[in-house]
Parts: structure tokens; C-alpha cells; sequence
């Protein structure tokens, strides 16, 4: 019933940057972090104690069952809050669905996004609606966070290492479902990772004192992590091969199962992609693959890094791994730039 899937479906990358770019948005001292740092969310401090983290996300259907689809968009909505490491409070329903379809749809959609709500322990206080074709269904959530704890896609230090929480492959696997018959044990893990919150993973990046992070949904991990190094002003080696891949993913790929997002990521991050080793087609697709309701990428001291690792993969976030670390810019490599490296 719709175009394009998920958070495939965004704005491409560097056309939103120059639409952003020339708007005198005003800003007052409470603001805490906004978007002209490119981070998850936004921060408004109420009191020394007190700060409100405020995000918004919604999109268009991934699959077909419509509860899944609503659990889906709200673990997307929900992850911005944990990437900054807050608590989320409430959220607002956003709906867009064409009223003249069987209604039943988007109750199943609204269930969906209120059971993955409840579990994280956010109650929907309300929402907005519009009678139109596509189908669009998300979350504007408010979370809250000591202004002294938050964690920024800005600090990320010298020698930390690199955790990403979950695989690659949503983008690709998503388009699966859509235009094949997608195996089952492919989709229950697709399923799997897309409704797991990220929540204890934002924990326990907590305890663990981590310095920066940002979670990787629409702009592929390249967009992400190049944002992430370009705020710390910093560059990211990228180990390419320990990176997690969902089942499946590999084999989407060499169906030709791409996304438009692999392309307009590319151009994104053109700039500030160096490559090292022998470069592995499907490997190279995935860093530039949309993500929906991807995981964390974490920058951690290196001496927190493995009992962070450890606890990430008891906890239930399994598919875990190190997958680089952070170093400074030289002359040759100036902040932002991102060093895939494809040798073992």
C-alpha cells in the first residue's frame, strides 16, 4: 500500500542538509542540544536536575502485518531517547492512513505501537491524524535525563572503542518482503531485531561510562558514524568485517534487493569514506543500507569496552561485536573521515 518502506522512505540525506541550512531557527540557553549538531534527539533543560529529551519518528509500513508494523515504529520512536541515554515518559501518536480502507488496520497498527510502548514503560498521552493514501505511523516521544548524564554523538575520545548492538540488513531484507517470499527463519530474525527497544543496551552503555553514541536508522551506518566522527571531530577505523549482519541480509543483496537510501548514502558520505584491503560487494552495500529501528553505535573507553560487550550479549542484545575504534585527525584524514578496513 505504499512506495517505499520504513526509513527508507526519508528525505535523502544531503538535499534535508541544505534545506536545513539557511533557516535562522532561534535558539534560548535551555536548549541543550538541537539538531545543528546532527544529534538523535533534542534537549531542553528544565532545572540542574531536570532536562526533557524530545524526538519524533514515524514512517511507512516495513510488513504487512499491521500490530508488527505498529511494534516496529514505535521501538524506531523510542530509540532516539535511549541513544542520548534517557528515560522515555510519554509519547503522541502520528497517523496518517486513507479512512476509505478497512479501519481495523490501523487499530492493529495503534495496538501494536501502544504494547511496545508499554514496555518500555511510556504511556501515549494523545496524537494527530490526516486522511491520506500512504500509510505513515510513528511516535513524538518525550524522554527526560539529568542535563549532567546526557550522552552525545559529539564526544567520542581518543583510543575508545566502537560497539555496534545489532546486525545490518534491514534495509534490504525489508525490500524482501516486499517483492519476494522472504524465508521464515529470515523473517523472524528480521522481525526480532526491528522490535527489540534498545533500551537495556542504553543502560548499560550507562554503566559502562560511555563517552558518545547515536543509533543507526535511515542515513546507513556510514551516514551515522560519519556524523557521529565529524561532531567529536574525530576519525572512526572501521573493522568492516566484524560488523554484525542479520541472516538473511547477504542473500538480499545478491537478489539485487537494494534501497534507494544505498545510493543517496553514498553520496552522503562521499566525501568522507576512505577504504583499506580488498573491498567485499556485500559487506560495502550494507554500511550504506537504511536502517529501521537499527541499534546503538557506542564509543566507550577502551578499558570498559569487553565488560560492556560481555554484559550487552547476556543482557539479550546478542548480536553485539566490536567494530572499530576512534583516533585523531591527521593531516591526511581530516575530522569525519571514516576508514573502512576490510582486512581480517
Amino acid at each position: 500500500m505504499v512506495k517505499s518502506a520504513g526509513c527508507a522512505a526519508k528525505l535523502f540525506p544531503y538535499l534535508l542538509s541544505d534545506i536545513l541550512k539557511d533557516i535562522n531557527w532561534g535558539t534560548d540557553k535551555n536548549v541543550l542540544v538541537d539538531f545543528s549538531g546532527k544529534d538523535d534527539a533534542g534537549v531542553y533543560k528544565i532545572s540542574d536536575e531536570l532536562a526533557l529529551i524530545h524526538t519524533t519518528d514515524f514512517f511507512t509500513p516495513v510488513v504487512d502485518d499491521p500490530y508488527t508494523f505498529g511494534q516496529i515504529a514505535a521501538t524506531n520512536s523510542l530509540s532516539d531517547v535511549y541513544a542520548m541515554g534517557g528515560i522515555p515518559l510519554n509519547a503522541l501518536n502520528i497517523i496518517a492512513f486513507p479512512q476509505k480502507e478497512d479501519l481495523n488496520i490501523l487499530k492493529e497498527i495503534l495496538k501494536g505501537g501502544n504494547d511496545k510502548a508499554k514496555e518500555a514503560e511510556c504511556i501515549i498521552i494523545g496524537g494527530h491524524s490526516v486522511d491520506i493514501e500512504n500509510i505513515l505511523y510513528g511516535l513524538a516521544v518525550t524522554g527526560k535525563i539529568n542535563p549532567e548524564n546526557i550522552i552525545p554523538n559529539n564526544q567520542s575520545k581518543k583510543g575508545d572503542i566502537l560497539i555496534l548492538t545489532k546486525g545490518l540488513g534491514t534495509g534490504v531484507l525489508n525490500n524482501a518482503v516486499k517483492y519476494r517470499r522472504l524465508d521464515n527463519v529470515y523473517y523472524k530474525n528480521l522481525i526480532e531485531t526491528m522490535t527489540r527497544l534498545n533500551k537495556t543496551a542504553s543502560e548499560l552503555m550507562i554503566r559502562h561510562k560511555a563517552n558518545s553514541c547515536t543509533d543507526i536508522t535511515g542515513f546507513g551506518f556510514a551516514g551515522h558514524s560519519m556524523q557521529m566522527a565529524a561532531e567529536s571531530k574525530k576519525i572512526f577505523i572501521i573493522k568492516v568485517n566484524n560488523i554484525p549482519v542479520i541472516e538473511g541480509a547477504k542473500w538480499a543483496i545478491s537478489e539485487k534487493l537494494l534501497t534507494r537510501g544505498d545510493k543517496s548514502n553514498r553520496i552522503y558520505t562521499k566525501d568522507m569514506v576512505l577504504s583499506r584491503g580488498r573491498i567485499e560487494t556485500t559487506l560495502e552495500h550494507l554500511l550504506y543500507d537504511p536502517q529501521t529501528s537499527g541499534g546503538l553505535l557506542i564509543s566507550v573507553p577502551e578499558s570498559n569496552a569487553e565488560k560492556l560487550l560481555k554484559d550487552l550479549i547476556e543482557n539479550g542484545d546478542t548480536h553485539s561485536k566490536i567494530i572499530g575504534m576512534v583516533e585523531e585527525p591527521t593531516e591526511d584524514y581530516k575530522p569525519g573521515t571514516l576508514i573502512f578496513d576490510y582486512d581480517d
